[in-house]
């Protein structure tokens, strides 16, 4: 019997007991690999000694400060550690609760600006088919995650629009070279920015590598380089989410240094505190900063928990901890493995479609038929079937279903702490591996679908 309302109902999920490294156990005495770190959240894994150690010195000296009323240390050397990298032009820091609260901050962050250099018709933001931006209405409206969209779209605001993926497995035709299908994409960028008319656009947001909701989608050679350039011509800010693909999980500090690119504004949040208190943020460029502080002086946005002291205490711990042993090259040397080890035992799967992704966010699109790459049905369930399977396998791995348009399509996505030993990887692929065989030979031997 539970209390707590489960996100499913019918299956309440295993009760986690205890920690350590990158094994999770369960009040059932099972040990699991978290090869998915929750949702790309915990890049140091669990029970990381200076980490708690700086959440029990913060909780003795300093619990909660309204940000209203003071600063604090640990928010201070926070921006410091976040902000400053070249080229980005990032030069502050707001700290909230999580991904959805930075996003929900990024666009009104977005609009006062434009109100403050004198420009209150641009109200309008583009974003992308396939995309997730967070789980709050303003978020949410910003999504192109059809599912999760559905059942709340009478109440989402309308100045949000999408145009298509830069998604090549699924969406580049089989005579297009890169370079033509990002041509393509500029040209229904230009589009929609010229519908909406090019003067009330106030920003272009992304996922710098995709998240859940596609599967570790990178985009092709020029893509971002190409949006910024539509953006700049426009006059739009160009917001980059990296609230699962930035802080090293891509192998780079920030994924964007990857794209050629920096954003105007900036979100992170899952890999800044590892999971071990709630934080995310917004990273803010100097034009935006300084054209507030000409204009108003104040920041139209706020939330009572802020800058919580015990919350930048732990991720400023994580982000040392990152930088002090090196983790983000380690990241590049444990997703060179991960990457070869999933096409070494599911490169030539008959129910893989793709392995994709970069650093240690790697996803498996699965398919009916890989020669036509013919998404399994909808009901099938392939991807939580999966993911049931590999729990049984002592494997926790992120399902997703709905890839290619938000109905069909099945993917499962790997994240592994970044403090995973070469092992873990090969362990990982492995039960991973004989969990999509299973799935994909229930019924007799014959193919899920």
């Amino acid at each position: 019997m539970t209390l707590l309302l489960h996100r499913d109902l019918r299956r309440p999920p295993a009760r986690a007991l205890s920690a350590s490294g990158v094994r999770i156990r369960t009040s059932a005495g099972r040990e699991v690999i978290d090869a998915s770190g929750g949702a790309a959240v915990s890049c140091l894994g669990h029970a990381h000694p200076a980490v708690i150690e700086a959440i029990r010195r913060q909780a003795e000296t300093l619990a909660y400060a309204h940000s209203g009323f003071f600063t604090t240390e640990p928010a201070e050397r926070l921006a410091e550690a976040l902000v400053g990298d070249v080229p980005g032009g990032l030069t502050r820091a707001l700290f909230v609760s999580g991904g959805s609260e930075a996003m929900e901050a990024a666009v009104k962050l977005a609009r006062q600006y434009f109100l403050e250099v004198g420009e209150p018709q641009r109200r309008r933001f583009v974003a992308r088919r396939q995309s997730y931006h967070g789980n709050t209405l303003g978020a949410l409206a910003l999504s192109g995650n059809l599912p999760r969209r559905e059942p709340y779209a009478p109440l989402l605001g309308t100045a949000f629009s999408h145009v298509s993926p830069a998604f090549a497995y699924r969406y580049r035709a089989a005579t297009e070279s890169d370079a033509d299908y990002v041509e393509r994409l500029r040209a229904e960028l230009v589009a929609e920015f010229e519908r909406l008319g090019g003067d009330t656009v106030a920003a272009f947001v992304a996922e710098t590598v995709g998240g859940a909701t596609s599967g570790a989608v990178t985009a092709p050679p020029g893509y971002f380089r190409m949006v910024r350039e539509v953006c700049d011509r426009y006059g739009a800010l160009l917001i980059l989410d990296e609230v699962m693909c930035g802080l090293g999980r891509t192998g780079t500090r920030h994924a964007w240094m990857a794209e050629g690119v920096a954003p105007d504004l900036q979100i992170v949040a899952k890999g800044l505190g590892g999971g071990y208190q709630p934080i995310g943020a917004l990273l803010v460029g100097a034009g935006i900063v300084d054209a507030i502080e000409a204009g108003s002086g104040t920041l139209m946005h706020g939330h009572t928990y802020m800058a919580h002291p015990i919350a930048c205490a732990a991720a400023l711990a994580v982000q040392r901890v990152i930088v002090e042993q090196e983790l983000v090259g380690e990241v590049q040397r444990l997703g060179r493995r991960l990457e070869a080890r999933l096409h070494q035992r599911l490169g030539q799967h008959a129910h893989v479609g793709d392995i994709r992704g970069r650093g240690l966010l790697m996803a498996v699109e699965l398919v009916a038929d890989r020669e036509t790459e013919a998404p399994f049905a909808p009901q099938a369930g392939v991807a939580a079937s999966i993911k049931a399977a590999a729990l049984d396998r002592g494997l926790a791995c992120y399902p997703g279903n709905g890839t290619i348009d938000g109905i069909s399509g099945d993917h499962v996505l790997l994240a592994p702490p970044f403090v995973s030993s070469a092992a873990d990887i090969d362990l990982i692929v492995e039960r991973l591996a004989d969990a999509i065989d299973a799935v994909c030979a229930r019924a007799k031997g014959q193919p899920c679908g």
